[in-house]
């Protein structure tokens, strides 16, 4: 069994019982603390409430993304949790005791993160506890926010701890505090969407040695050992197995989570002669939903408190982190001068158009997943059948749609293609990673990118950079001062041409693409990336 989470000290309440503070983040989970640790590092203060005092229990999040490890890496974790974690880019699909087909979600070699990392969300918070302290975040554990009153020009939150109440003024307040949100039911917030009448049970499970089992993503629909439903088994580090078993709308919540009766299906599932201790049991729900509006005034919504997923597509903390990462350069941009109030309007944009993608496939999953009549059922058993000798049906089977990240085709922060620009990476998407050498040494071009805002290209050695940008220099051939794309895949990948530039935001987003650039063109994309408000230099 793993040692009991750290503790962290409770931070006392201000002597004068009131307080204030620029930023105030509530909620120590996963995308607080990413969020607190990408603010500290685009320089803004950052005051974090939590009502606990440890981390995560249990696995939760554990499919951490090839995009969402990409952000981590720019964070200074990637290494750390791609070193940790069990690297995985296979699916397999099972109906009854046959396997329908498998998939790869990472065919294509070229990436300095894998497809899927799984690993325990209680590490990574730990190591993001760890990385706040050391950048400063002012963490306070066991303060617990018991009511709040927005103005226009901040929000007043009460705020009790071990030894007493206390006033805070927050000028922004973040809300990162999970999918009961006390923030937003204080503001009386409702979601809009679905929760499906269905119920899954979590088993993390230790199994020393062999198990039969490789590093993939395992789904089985209608499993002789347990018949009728579903079942999905991911490995994680530290000899932990994560298995979700369908159960039903009928099921009883408390007697399923029985060690008992847990052990039985675990049993059913590995045979009598595999030795498993159990690690943690937790029930959960479909839900697929989200808030209206992600800003209200001067409150922020990011993660489960803003918009609630199925875990099957491993898209709820994905998404979260991409909130985060998101969110904090803006937030940050406008709060030092360098962008209008008006870009945080993006944010909301952006990621409302994230997470009405990501619901969007989580019901269709959800809908194959649990058919709700027998029409329904007995299509979704002829998919299966069919899936293992042809390659249309294999399209249409649904055990979840992996996260992948939003393409944020209509931002209003991109700006067109200019100069007749085609294939590659579309304004709007995250930019491709790629192989290249850096003074000789092999290198990846996505360490280049990101933090502030750059301007990528392609053999222009000698373009005059405007001010507020960094240049990122990428050439066919090796060169002083220039990437060198000597796979060629960086350029395939962006679908540029000699000459071309590529406008890069803080986030690795692309914001705008030019085959032929000037300066005058370059400075108009950067102010409209900016939010058509901001103090160009």
């Amino acid at each position: 069994m793993p040692q009991a989470p750290p503790r962290y000290p409770a931070a006392p309440p201000p002597a004068s019982g009131t307080d204030h503070r620029r930023v105030v983040l509530v909620g120590g989970g996963l995308v607080g603390l990413t969020l607190a640790l990408d603010l500290a590092r685009h320089g803004v203060a950052v005051t974090l409430l939590d009502e606990e005092d440890s981390v995560a229990t249990g696995s939760r999040a554990i499919c951490f993304a090839k995009r969402t490890l990409e952000i981590y890496a720019r964070l200074g974790l990637g290494p750390r949790m791609l070193e940790k974690g069990v690297t995985w880019q296979t699916g397999r699909v099972f109906h009854g005791a046959r396997e329908a087909f498998h998939f790869d979600l990472l065919p294509e070699a070229g990436h300095e993160y894998p497809a899927f990392v799984n690993l325990q969300q209680y590490h990574v918070e730990e190591w993001l506890v760890e990385a706040c302290q050391a950048a400063g975040v002012e963490l306070r554990w066991r303060h617990r926010v018991a009511g709040l009153a927005p103005e226009a020009a901040g929000v007043t939150l009460a705020v009790e701890t071990p030894q007493g109440p206390y006033t805070l003024r927050a000028d922004w307040l973040l809300a990162c505090d999970g999918a009961r949100s006390a923030i937003r039911r204080a503001l009386g917030l409702p979601f809009q969407g679905q929760v499906f009448q269905d119920r899954f049970l979590i088993a993390d499970v230790v199994i020393r040695g062999e198990v039969g089992f490789p590093a993939e993503r395992w789904f089985w629909f209608d499993p002789p050992f347990h018949p009728g439903q579903s079942v999905l088994l991911h490995k994680q580090p530290d000899d932990l197995w994560r298995i979700d078993f369908q159960l039903g709308w009928d099921a009883d919540p408390e007697a399923e989570q029985q060690p008992a009766r847990v052990a039985a299906r675990v049993r059913a599932m590995l045979g009598p002669d595999v030795p498993f201790e159990l690690e943690w049991v937790s029930l959960y729900t479909f839900r697929c939903r989200r808030l209206d509006r992600f800003v209200h005034g001067r409150v922020v919504f990011a993660g489960d408190s803003a918009h609630q997923v199925s875990p099957f597509g491993a898209r709820g903390g994905n998404g979260g982190v991409q909130d985060a990462d998101n969110l904090a350069w803006k937030l940050a941009a406008v709060l030092n001068g360098s962008a209008g109030p008006g870009l945080l309007d993006s944010y909301e944009a952006e990621r409302i158009a994230a997470a009405e993608e990501n619901i969007l496939h989580a019901m269709r999953a959800t809908d194959f997943i649990t058919p709700k009549s027998d029409h329904a059922r007995a299509y979704r058993d002829a998919v299966l059948d069919l899936a293992a000798d042809h390659a249309f049906a294999r399209a249409l089977v649904n055990s979840g749609r992996l996260s992948r990240p939003a393409v944020l085709a209509e931002s209003p922060l991109n700006s067109a293609d200019q100069g007749g620009w085609a294939g590659g990476a579309p304004a709007g998407a995250a930019a491709p990673d790629a192989p290249v050498l850096c003074e000789g040494q092999p290198d990846w071009l996505l360490r280049h990118l990101g933090g502030d805002f750059g301007l990528l290209l392609f053999d222009a050695p000698d373009f005059p950079t405007p001010p507020g940008l960094r240049p990122v220099h990428v050439a066919a051939e090796a060169r002083p001062g220039a990437l060198w794309d000597h796979s060629g895949l960086a350029a395939a990948r962006f679908g540029a041409m000699p000459g071309g530039a590529v406008l890069l935001r803080p986030d690795q987003h692309i914001a705008a693409r030019l085959a032929m650039p000037d300066p005058v063109a370059v400075r108009a994309a950067l102010e409209r990336a900016r939010g058509g408000g901001g103090l160009v230099p």
